[in-house]
C-alpha cells in the first residue's frame, strides 16, 4: 500500500462518519443497488423453483397444476382468473412450466443489469406471483409472499426508461420508498414480536438458541458449530435479536445516523441467520429491503466525486410535481399503507384500524398477495425428528430414500446450501410436526415413487430402484441429535416409531392391507 493511499483510508473513514455534513439524501445509488440485488434475488428464485418443477408441480409431479386449475374452475366459476392469478390460465403442460422459469429468468438477469428496470421487474412478479399461485403447500413459505409484495413495490419504484444509463438518472419515486420501508418495519418488528406474544417460554426464559441450531429445518455446518457454543452465548445471541428486531426498526423512520446504524445490525443478523440455516434466498431479499435504510451519501467516499454529484443532484434525484398519475398512485399507496397497518396492528391484537369496507377491500385483495403479515419463528421446535422412507420390491429387502439436503445418513456433514430452496426438504420437516394425518402431499408423494416418477425420484439424492418401483413403502420416525464433537459421525438418532403405516399401491390409491409380515423387522442403518 502506498504512503498515499494510506492517507485516503482514514479520510474516506471520516467522510462516512461526517454525516451531518453530506447533505439532503439522494436515492438514486441505493435504487440501482436494490434492483440489483432484487434481481439476484428472483434470479435465485427462479432457478430454484425451475430444477425442482416437473417433481412438485408438473404433469405426474405430487401436487400438478391441472388438478389445482380443475378445483379452482369447480369451486370459484367464473372468479376463478381472480382467485387464482397465474399465467398458468393460457396453458399448464411441462412446457409452459419450462417456459415460464425461463422468460423469469431472462427478466430477473435484465432487471439485475438495469436493462428496461420497470418492464423487467412487473415482468419478475407477474410471473413469481403466477408460480405462487400454483405452488401449492410447496410455495407457502412467508419470503415467498414476501418476494411477491417486495416485488409488486419495486415496479413503481424502478425507472421507466429502457437503457440503463438513463434508468439511472430518472428521479426516486419517494411514496414507494417509503412504502418499502414500512415492508422492512413490518417484517423485522413483527418477526421479534410474534416471538413474545406466542407466549413460548423459550424465548422468554432465553433458551430459543439453545435448541434453534438443531431444530432449523435444513441445518448448516455453521448450525453444528453454533450448537456446540455454551448457553450463555446462546443467551447473548436471544437478547441480540430482540434488540434488533424490536428496537431497530424505529430507526428505519430515524434520521440519517441512526438509520444507518440500524442498516448495520439488520444485515448483521441476516448474515448470522443465513450463515446458521439454510434459507434460500430469504436473507438476500432481506438485506435488499434493508438497502432503503441507506442514502447515496453512504456511497460518497467509493464513487468519483464528479459522477456522485451528477447522479445523485438533490434538484433531480426525486420525483416531484403531481401530474394525473402520480395522484392515482398517491391513491393506491395510502390504501397499500393502511392495509399493511391494519395487518401489522392485527397481528399484535390491536383493532385500531378494524372497519369494515378496509377489510372488505384487503380480502378482495388477498390473491395478488399485495400486503401480508410476517412472523418468524414465533415458537421454537426443542426436538428435531426426522423421517425415514424406505421402499421394498418383496417385502424382505427394504433400501432407504435419502434426501438430498435434510438429515439422513449419520455421516453426512450439515450442508450449505446458498440461495437454492429445495421445496421437498422443506417439506419433510413439516410432515414430522403434523404427523403421518396431517400431510397429505407426504401421501401424493409416495404415490408418485411407487409408481416410479422418474421427476419426483429425480428430487431426491439416490434413486434405490433405477429398474422397477418398489411394490411397497414405509416410513419411520426418529429422534435426531448432533454428535459430539470428535465422533465420526455428524449426527445420532434414535427411533421412535412408525410415521405412516406400510403401504402398497392399488388402482392408483394408497392401501395398507397386503404387506407382507416380514416388514415389519426394524430398519437397517444407512450403508456407508
Amino acid at each position: 500500500m502506498t504512503p498515499e493511499s494510506r492517507a485516503g483510508c482514514p479520510e474516506r473513514t471520516l467522510a462516512f462518519l461526517r454525516i451531518d455534513s453530506l447533505g439532503p439524501p439522494t436515492y438514486l445509488w441505493v435504487r440501482r443497488l436494490f434492483l440489483g440485488l432484487l434481481g439476484v434475488t428472483y434470479l435465485a428464485a427462479f432457478v430454484s423453483f425451475w430444477v425442482q418443477a416437473e417433481g412438485l408441480v408438473g404433469t405426474r409431479g405430487i401436487a400438478p397444476v391441472a388438478d389445482l386449475l380443475h378445483e379452482a374452475t369447480s369451486i370459484a366459476g367464473s372468479a376463478r382468473f381472480w382467485k387464482l392469478p397465474t399465467v398458468f390460465w393460457l396453458g399448464h403442460s411441462d412446457a409452459m412450466l419450462h417456459v415460464v422459469c425461463a422468460v423469469g429468468v431472462v427478466a430477473s438477469l435484465l432487471l439485475t443489469v438495469g436493462v428496461a428496470p420497470r418492464i423487467c421487474a412487473a415482468l419478475a412478479w407477474l410471473l413469481y406471483l403466477s408460480i405462487l399461485s400454483i405452488g401449492d403447500i410447496f410455495l407457502g413459505y412467508q419470503w415467498d409472499i414476501l418476494l411477491v409484495e417486495t416485488g409488486f413495490l419495486s415496479i413503481w419504484l424502478a425507472p421507466a426508461r429502457l437503457r440503463p444509463e438513463r434508468a439511472a438518472r430518472e428521479p426516486v419515486e419517494p411514496m414507494a420508498l417509503w412504502l418499502l420501508r414500512f415492508l422492512l418495519f413490518k417484517l423485522m418488528f413483527l418477526s421479534g414480536a410474534v416471538k413474545l406474544l406466542s407466549g413460548d417460554p423459550s424465548w422468554r426464559n432465553l433458551t430459543a438458541m439453545d435448541f434453534h441450531h438443531l431444530t432449523t429445518p435444513l441445518p448448516s455446518l455453521v448450525s453444528w458449530w453454533a450448537y456446540q457454543l455454551p448457553h450463555a452465548f446462546q443467551a447473548l445471541f436471544v437478547i441480540g435479536n430482540f434488540i434488533v428486531e424490536l428496537g431497530f426498526p424505529c430507526l428505519i423512520f430515524a434520521p440519517r445516523a441512526l438509520r444507518w446504524i440500524g442498516f448495520v445490525g439488520f444485515v448483521g443478523l441476516q448474515l448470522a441467520i443465513g450463515a446458521a440455516g439454510n434459507y434460500g434466498y430469504f436473507n438476500l431479499l432481506s438485506i435488499a429491503l434493508c438497502v432503503w435504510m441507506l442514502d447515496d451519501a453512504a456511497f460518497s467516499s467509493w464513487l468519483p466525486a464528479r459522477q456522485s454529484r451528477a447522479d445523485s443532484s438533490p434538484a433531480s434525484a426525486v420525483r416531484r410535481g403531481w401530474p394525473p398519475q402520480r395522484i392515482v398512485l398517491a391513491g393506491c399507496a395510502t390504501l397499500l399503507a393502511l392495509l399493511s397497518a391494519q395487518q401489522l396492528l392485527g397481528r399484535l391484537g390491536i383493532r385500531a384500524l378494524h372497519f369494515e369496507p378496509l377489510t372488505t377491500i384487503g380480502r378482495t385483495l388477498t390473491p395478488l398477495r399485495l400486503t401480508s403479515a410476517y412472523g418468524l419463528f414465533a415458537v421454537m421446535t426443542t426436538e428435531r425428528n426426522e423421517i425415514l422412507l424406505e421402499g421394498s420390491t418383496d417385502g424382505v429387502d427394504w433400501k432407504p430414500y435419502i434426501f438430498r439436503y435434510k438429515p439422513g445418513p449419520l455421516e453426512r456433514r450439515p450442508p450449505i446450501v446458498g440461495l437454492h430452496m429445495p421445496r421437498i426438504d422443506w417439506q419433510m420437516w413439516f410432515a414430522s410436526l403434523r404427523g403421518c394425518g396431517g400431510s397429505a402431499w407426504f401421501h401424493r408423494f409416495m404415490v408418485r415413487l411407487l409408481e416410479g416418477e422418474s421427476a419426483v425420484v429425480g428430487l431426491l439424492a439416490n434413486d434405490p430402484f433405477p429398474a422397477e418401483p418398489p411394490r411397497y413403502l414405509r416410513s419411520w420416525f426418529y429422534r435426531y441429535r448432533y454428535a459430539p464433537a470428535g465422533s465420526d459421525d455428524w449426527w445420532e438418532r434414535e427411533l421412535l416409531g412408525r410415521f405412516c403405516p406400510p403401504v402398497r399401491l392399488e388402482h392408483g390409491r394408497l392401501v395398507t392391507r397386503g404387506v407382507p409380515r416380514s416388514e415389519s423387522r426394524e430398519p437397517r442403518p444407512f450403508e456407508k
